[in-house]
């Protein structure tokens, strides 16, 4: 399963690293550290060859040095690798603030200049590559998308191990040193992601290597990690099932090539170790192995000044970003920048016009096997666009029973169609979640899967659906699964993952980052590939947490979504499928999107089916609909009120209230809304329906009745400047709640059928209905107190049907008896 663009990987050497190569590292690291300089200080005269002034240096000194030589120096070495072994891999920088480095790279392999022209490889073109650099106009600090070869930021740091091991799922032939700094080795995504050896299986995927970058200090103060004896720091590891490897260098006057020959004689060790565990992993023994680690002590701001002031630079916290803050200010502060620059001894590395000399980079990797063009670090090169089923093969059929019809887990519906998307794309597709496939109704996967587990097994009686492979990840870290999810994106394959509503604000952070980096893309990187959509279904929602109660219940996630939506980049996509036929088609679309975010909200529990596939494909295209079939007015300027609804239980609700009112004579047009960002203004989204579609929607000026899933100021906030956008009252969660009933839980949050009656009497003419109002607000409090008293919901409750749906046809069609896992 070796891509035929990137080598023959997994092979070991026949003799050690020649002195030759090790002296043309040296030089690619004295060079890496040099460009890394002069990216954070000089604007002008980059190789100070005309008279050297502080006029030179800019007048805004930002950028990291602590964390860049130290990768600098595992660059150089691990560029070395890939070329004597010709091992197609991908390099994942952890440090957040290591973006120097990233950039040097790429400078120095070629690719930079591929993708940017303007950067030339002489003098000219060595000036804007070190202007640009945290330049108004120019690139961000940070290992970004803008860097060939990058596909982990590291601008919230934590993730770093989890992008790695997603990266090598299904992708046997990929090699990833995973670079975790010791400041990132503190949060605790990073502290579970160690955990991820136990979830890959050297045989059908690649292997990380984490190498964890100790320098003692983080912006200022020591690390933990850096302060615990070697025996316990080997220890820690060693449990997590790693075999660790310490070196360390740069803490006394030991020779750069001594120092490069012990570094190479241990990477070589370590990827022979790799090696070995590839060969047996071809085999029939599938023993876990204990992977090879290297822990990477180095003096922070390795190769700077040791003391600035005085003070002590190299090897504390003050190298942390940029020792010589002052360099442009104070002569003194710039001369040190000078004899620091000087240092690496330019001369030897640039020739007469700038270019950086060929020994620097004789020893480096070649064509795709270079580390900014590696296919699988630009993932769309490698996308295909996934084998689907038909959805109409899974459709509740609405046609014969009539809307409203049945009582489907719409989850477990798109469970049996993922499934079959999985059989049909079983090396390009996953599955991934928190212990919450099966609770989340996506458990048809085990029929063609298993869960992918290389930790101990026990009986099969108690460890259902494990093996050492399948297309299955589970731990309980949403981080996790978010970041394996990413690695697996940007590498150029699909996938979904599942979680509990409430939760999902565990990975607000990430989605942001993820959605920057698709934003940096669509607007800026046109190099960059489309990469398959992030699909998150969100269940086990809000309006259906009445076994958990309140601290499971919480619909903000939608906000945080909306704040990625106002600048006409689509990267974010909001979706509330009212059943399961609205869900396969909304399931058919994220499964064939590309640079964006799909987050789908789509309850679990048995509900009704209103709409045919057909239907549904239909609204979807235009983000919102009328279901006629649910309207009594002929269109919105004939109504008395529009009710909308996005969201399951919202519109289960709505429909009631609605089939109340008409039974008094209210002409009501019935609206519902898929799709949320079609509702933006279109100043805001050139997407969205225009005015006119709005208008027709939602009337000139009649009141409108919106029935959401989430917070009602969401609604608000979309449609501030639409039209007739004054008259609309939005009803939606309340941050009210408990374990209870069903309906206790609309209840409490004013979002029950009976309220939403009476919230539409009011909008029409309050006076004229204030008896019905009375009426329906007085059985409100009837029906809680029966719950109260008997424990269960009230029949007027429980035995709604819309009134075109099949009553004798009422029951589960999908298997849907509870378990007390099912109900977690």
């Amino acid at each position: 399963m070796t891509n035929p663009v990137i080598g023959t990987p997994w092979k070991k050497l026949d003799a050690p690293v020649s002195e030759e190569t090790l002296e043309a590292v040296d030089k690619y690291w004295r060079a890496a550290n040099y460009l890394s300089i002069g990216q954070i200080y000089l604007r002008s005269n980059p190789l100070m060859r005309e008279p050297f002034t502080r006029e030179d240096v800019k007048h805004r000194l930002v950028g990291h040095w602590g964390t860049t030589p130290g990768l600098n120096f595992l660059l150089g070495h691990l560029n070395r690798l890939i070329a004597d072994h010709q091992q197609n891999t991908v390099f994942i920088m952890g440090p957040g603030h290591g973006g120097p480095a990233g950039t040097s790279q790429s400078y120095l392999d070629g690719t930079y200049s591929e993708y940017f022209p303007n950067i030339t490889k002489d003098e000219a073109g060595l000036q804007k590559f070190f202007r640009q650099f945290s330049y108004p106009g120019g690139i961000p600090s940070h290992f970004a998308p803008e860097t060939p070869g990058s596909i982990h930021e590291g601008g919230e740091l934590g993730y770093a191990l989890s992008h790695a091991y997603g990266a090598v799922m299904n992708n046997p032939s990929l090699f990833v040193p995973a670079v975790v700094g010791d400041g990132e080795a503190e949060t605790g995504a990073l502290a579970t992601s160690w955990q991820s050896n136990k979830l890959v299986n050297p045989r059908t995927d690649g292997i990380v290597l984490p190498i964890l970058h100790l320098n003692g200090y983080k912006i200022a103060n020591p690390t933990i990690l850096s302060r615990i004896s070697d025996e316990e720091l080997h220890e820690f590891f060693h449990g997590m099932g790693y075999e660790p490897h310490e070196f360390v260098a740069g803490f006394d006057d030991e020779s750069h090539m001594s120092i490069h020959r012990r570094f190479a004689d241990l990477l070589e060790s370590v990827f022979d170790d790799i090696c070995e565990i590839k060969a047996l992993a071809q085999t029939d023994d599938m023993t876990r192995p204990f992977y090879p680690m290297i822990i990477f002590r180095t003096p922070k701001g390795w190769t700077c000044p040791k003391f600035i002031d005085g003070k002590k630079t190299e090897g504390s916290w003050r190298a942390h970003q940029v020792p010589l803050a002052s360099a442009r200010d104070t002569e003194a502060h710039f001369q040190v920048l000078k004899g620091w620059l000087e240092s690496y001894k330019p001369a030897e590395l640039f020739d007469d016009k700038g270019a950086v000399r060929p020994e620097v980079t004789s020893f480096m990797p070649k064509g795709d096997l270079r580390i900014g063009e590696n296919p699988n670090a630009n993932g769309g090169r490698l996308l295909k666009p996934l084998d689907l089923p038909d959805i109409h093969d899974y459709e509740i059929d609405v046609k014969s029973h009539g809307h409203g019809w049945g009582a489907t887990e719409a989850t477990r519906v798109l469970g049996y169609y993922t499934r079959d998307v999985l059989a049909k794309n079983p090396t390009d597709f996953r599955i991934f979640g928190p212990d919450e496939t099966a609770s989340n109704r996506l458990a048809a996967a085990y029929e063609v899967t298993n869960k992918q587990w290389d930790a101990e097994y026990l009986s099969e009686l108690t460890d259902e659906h494990m093996a050492h492979t399948g297309q299955v990840i589970e731990q309980l870290s949403e981080n996790q699964m978010e970041g394996f999810l990413e690695g697996y994106l940007l590498t150029g394959r699909h996938g979904i993952w599942s979680t509990y509503e409430s939760f999902v604000h565990v990975i607000d952070s990430m989605i942001n980052q993820h959605a920057k980096w698709l934003e940096a893309t669509v607007r800026e990187i046109p190099w960059r590939k489309p990469i398959a959509g992030l699909n998150v279904l969100v269940t086990s929602h809000v309006w259906r947490q009445d076994h958990n109660g309140f601290s499971h219940q919480d619909p903000g996630f939608v906000d945080i979504l909306l704040n990625k939506s106002f600048n006409n980049d689509h990267v974010v996509n909001i979706y509330f499928p009212s059943d399961a036929n609205m869900l396969l088609a909304v399931g058919e679309r994220a499964y064939k999107s590309t640079n964006c975010i799909n987050a789908i909200f789509a309850g679990k529990q048995p509900a009704a089916t209103y709409q045919s596939v057909d239907e549904a494909k239909a609204e979807l295209e235009k983000g919102a609909a009328r279901w006629d079939w649910a309207s009594n007015a002929k269109d919105a300027e004939d109504a008395d009120v529009v009710i909308a609804t996005a969201g399951d239980i919202p519109t289960q609700e709505a429909l009631a209230a609605d089939d109340m009112l008409q039974k008094m004579g209210i002409k009501v047009q019935f609206v519902n809304v898929v799709d949320l960002l079609k509702l933006q203004d279109v100043e805001e989204n050139d997407q969205a329906i225009s005015d006119e579609e709005f208008t027709e929607l939602f009337s000139k000026d009649k009141p409108v009745l919106f029935a959401f899933h989430a917070y009602p100021g969401s609604i608000y906030r979309l449609i501030h400047g639409r039209p007739n956008h004054d008259n609309f009252t939005v009803h939606g969660y309340k941050e009210q709640g408990s374990t209870t009933t069903p309906f206790d839980m609309v209840r409490v949050n004013d979002m029950d059928r009976w309220c939403l009656a009476a919230s539409a009497l009011e909008l029409v003419d309050a006076k004229k209905y204030a008896g019905q109002i009375d009426e329906w607000t007085k059985f409100r409090t009837e029906a809680f107190q029966f719950a109260v008293d008997n424990g269960y919901d009230h029949p007027a409750y429980t035995d709604f049907v819309w009134p075109d749906a099949n009553r004798a046809g009422q029951k589960n069609i999908s298997a849907t008896a509870a378990t007390a896992g099912d109900n977690e």
